[in-house]
C-alpha cells in the first residue's frame, strides 16, 4: 500500500436505533435496549445510540434474550479522550452531524444496512490514473476504489465505505493487516462499487499492478460463470482482476441477506475449524426445516446410480436446500442419518470410478482425478451427469457429509473462483509445462523458434487412441508461433489446459453446484481448505509416514539421526490432523493418502516414490518438489 492515511470524517450508525431515556448525573445520556433473541449471556452486541454511534454492549451474566438494559453513555461533548485516531493527509474537515436511522428503517434485532457508511478523503498516488484502480487499507481492510474521471495524482478524493467493514466488525488481527487471501501476489479486496470481492495483484509497495501483458509469472485467471434463463450459464477464463463474486448470501426467498459482507471478511481470517462452524451454521439457517417440506428419494441398490440421478435431477432449485432421506428399496430400514451417509458414500464413490469414462487419474498424481475430455464418447448425455455430480457435491458440502475422491488443485479453485497461474499447469501436465518453459527461454535467449519450432495455434487432442488437432485460437492453425507472439501462444495454451480443454463439462458441474452452495459463502475457504472441507481430515500415521520417508542431500548419510531430521519430525508430531493434512498438501498437492498408506506415495511423474526430505546448504524457503 502506498503511504497514504485517513480522517474519518462521518460518525458511524448502525444496527438499533435508540432514543434517550434520561440524563444520569448530567454528564452522562441513558439509553434503554432490549438483549436479542441470539445473544447469551457474556456475548456482545452493537446497538446505535441515535447520534452517538455504535455502541458495543456485554450481555450481562445474569440476563436473557428479551430482557431489557440501562445503559449509560458518556457525554461525547465533555468526552475529549476518543480523538480521531486516524492521520490526516490533508486540512481537517469539520464531521458534520451524523445521519439518524428511524425505527421504520432500522428494525429491531436487524443486521446492520449496507448504507451505512463511513466517509474517507485520501490524497491520489502518483500511480494512479483516471479511471483505474488502486488499493487501500481502511481500518485494516483492503478496498478497491477506482480513480474519478476528475481526479489527478496529488488531489484529493472523497469515498464511503459502509459500516459493516468498519474496525468494530472486524476484530481478528489477521483481519486487520488485510483481507484473506493473498497468494502469488494476488490478494482478494472489496470493490467499492458494488461490494463485490475482486483479485488485484499488489506489488511491494502495496500498489496495484495494472498492466495486461502475459507473464508467466505474474498473469492470472479467474474463471466467470455468466447465469442464464433455464438454468443455463457461459463459462469463461477472464483475467483474475475482471472477476468479481458477491458478498452476501441471501435467505432462500431471496429478500433478505443472511450473511453480509462484513460477516465473510471476518471469517476468513479464523482458523479452519471456525470457518468450518461458521459455514455449516449458514447452511442450517439457509435449509428448509423439515415441517416446511422433505424429500424422500427410493432406490435400488444394484441401480444406485441410474435411480439416483434421475430423482436428483428431476427436483427443482426449492428442494435442494430439503432435508433429504433414503430408501433402499427392498430392504428394512429407517433413515435416521446412517443409510443417508451409505448414499452419499457408495454414489460418490461411483461418480468418480474412472471406468465410467467421466474422470481420468491425473498425470502427475494417480490419486486425484480430473475431468476426463473425452467424457462425450463414453456418454452421449456426459453434460447431465456433471450437472448431477455438481448437485451431489454441493448437496454433500451442504448437510456436512464427505466425497470419497480427490480431485486436482485447479477444479478445487474454479469452484471457489480463485486464480490459476502458469505453475497450476505443473500439476496438471508437466510435459506441457516443461515445453512452454523451454519457448521462454528459447526467447529470452533471442533464439529464433518460428524457424527452430516450426508451431502455430493448436493443440493435440487425443480420443481413444485417435489424435485431432484443436485450435487455441480462431484460425489458430495459420497463425505461426514467432518471437514476437510467443506470449499470446502461451496464454492461450494454458487457458485451454486449464478451462477449455473440459469447459462443457466444468460448467455443468459448477452450475449445479451453485444451485445448492450460494457462492459468496464459498470466499471464507482457500482451495486446501475446500478439499479438507469435501474429502474430510485424513487420518494419517506418522509412523508409516516416517518408515517411508527417503533422505537426500545433506541429510543422505545421517538421514532420520541428523538433528534437523529429527526437529522435522518432533514438529510433525505436534501437529494436529489439519496440520498434518496441510503439510501433506504442500508436498503432494493433496491431503489424501493412498490406502497402501506411504509405502505407494506417487511422485508427479505417477511412479512410486516414497516421501523424500531433501537437504540443502543455500538459505531459502521451504519447497515441495
Amino acid at each position: 500500500m502506498f503511504g497514504t492515511t485517513f480522517k474519518n470524517i462521518f460518525s458511524p450508525t448502525t444496527n438499533l436505533n435508540l432514543s434517550p431515556t434520561d440524563r444520569a448525573s448530567g454528564n452522562d445520556v441513558v439509553f434503554r435496549v432490549r438483549i436479542p433473541q441470539n445473544i447469551k449471556p457474556g456475548e456482545e452486541f452493537q446497538v446505535v445510540a441515535g447520534s452517538y454511534g455504535v455502541i458495543r454492549v456485554v450481555c450481562p451474566h445474569d440476563c436473557l434474550p428479551g430482557d431489557s438494559l440501562r445503559i449509560a453513555i458518556p457525554n461525547p461533548e465533555l468526552d475529549t479522550a476518543n480523538d480521531y485516531d486516524h492521520v490526516l493527509t490533508s486540512p481537517p474537515i469539520s464531521p458534520p452531524s451524523p445521519p439518524r436511522l428511524s425505527p421504520d428503517s432500522l428494525g429491531y434485532g436487524k443486521r446492520a444496512t449496507e448504507s451505512a457508511a463511513k466517509s474517507f478523503e485520501v490524497i491520489v498516488p502518483d500511480n494512479a490514473r483516471p479511471g483505474e484502480p488502486f488499493a487501500l487499507l481502511v481500518e485494516g481492510v483492503r478496498v478497491l476504489v477506482t480513480c474519478p474521471e476528475n481526479a489527478s495524482p496529488g488531489s484529493t478524493i472523497r469515498f464511503q465505505v459502509p459500516l459493516t467493514l468498519s474496525k468494530e466488525n472486524v476484530t481478528n488481527e489477521a483481519a486487520q493487516i488485510k483481507l484473506k487471501y493473498d497468494r502469488d501476489g494476488w490478494q482478494r479486496t472489496i470493490r467499492l462499487s458494488d461490494m463485490k470481492f475482486q483479485w488485484v495483484r499488489v506489488d511491494d509497495n502495496g500498489d496495484v499492478e495494472t498492466n495486461v501483458k502475459f507473464d508467466i509469472v505474474k498473469s492470472a485467471y479467474v474463471r466467470k460463470l455468466d447465469y442464464a434463463k433455464d438454468d443455463a450459464g457461459s463459462l469463461t477464463l477472464v483475467p483474475a482482476t475482471d472477476a468479481a463474486v458477491g458478498s452476501k448470501v441471501k435467505t432462500q426467498n431471496g429478500r433478505g441477506v443472511i450473511v453480509s459482507c462484513a460477516d465473510i471478511a471476518g471469517a476468513q481470517s479464523k482458523s479452519f475449524e471456525e470457518k468450518c462452524k461458521f459455514f455449516h451454521k449458514t447452511c442450517d439457517r439457509l435449509r428448509t426445516p423439515w415441517d416446511e417440506g422433505h424429500i424422500q428419494i427410493n432406490v435400488r441398490r444394484e441401480f444406485l446410480f441410474l435411480d439416483s440421478m434421475q430423482a436428483v435431477l428431476s427436483l427443482p432449485n426449492s428442494d435442494l436446500r430439503k432435508i433429504w432421506r433414503f430408501t433402499f428399496m427392498g430392504e428394512d430400514g429407517l433413515d435416521a442419518g446412517g443409510l443417508t451417509r451409505e448414499w452419499f458414500q457408495i454414489l460418490t464413490e461411483e461418480m468418480f470410478d474412472p471406468n465410467m469414462g467421466m474422470w481420468q487419474s491425473s498425470q502427475t498424481n494417480q490419486m486425484l482425478l480430473e475431468i476426463n475430455p473425452a467424457s462425450e464418447v463414453c456418454c452421449e448425455d456426459h453434460l447431465r451427469n456433471f450437472r448431477f455430480f455438481g448437485r451431489v457435491m454441493g448437496k454433500a458440502l451442504f448437510d456436512r457429509q464427505l466425497v470419497s475422491s480427490h480431485m486436482v488443485q485447479c477444479l478445487y479453485k474454479h469452484i471457489l473462483g480463485w486464480p490459476v497461474t502458469f505453475a497450476d499447469l505443473k500439476n496438471l501436465d508437466e510435459d506441457v509445462h516443461r515445453s512452454l518453459i523451454e519457448i521462454e527461454t528459447m526467447v529470452k535467449n533471442e533464439d529464433p523458434i518460428a524457424d527452430i519450432l516450426c508451431y502455430n495455434f493448436t493443440a493435440t487432442r487425443e480420443i481413444l487412441g485417435l489424435k485431432e488437432e484443436v485450435e487455441l485460437v480462431k484460425g489458430g492453425a495459420d497463425i505461426e508461433l514467432t518471437n514476437d507472439n510467443y506470449s499470446e501462444y502461451l496464454q492461450a495454451r494454458l487457458n485451454y489446459r486449464l478451462l477449455d480443454r473440459t469447459k462443457p463439462q466444468l460448467q455443468e458441474l459448477l452450475l449445479g453446484f451453485f444451485e445448492v452452495i450460494p457462492e459468496p459463502l464459498l470466499a471464507i475457504f482457500d482451495f486446501q481448505e475446500l478439499e479438507l472441507l469435501m474429502c474430510g481430515l485424513p487420518q494419517i500415521k506418522l509412523e508409516d509416514w516416517k518408515n517411508h520417508t527417503e533422505y537426500s542431500g545433506e541429510y543422505a548419510k545421517v538421514g532420520s539421526e541428523h538433528k534437523v531430521c529429527r526437529w522435522f519430525w518432533e514438529i510433525v508430531a505436534d501437529f494436529d490432523q489439519e496440520m498434518k493434512a496441510r503439510l501433506l498438501q504442500f508436498a503432494t498437492a493433496t491431503s489424501g493418502v493412498p490406502p497402501g498408506g506411504f509405502g505407494v506415495l506417487q511422485s508427479n511423474d505417477g511412479n512410486i516414490r516414497k516421501f523424500t526430505i531433501h537437504g540443502i546448504v543455500e538459505d531459502g524457503y521451504p519447497r515441495a518438489q
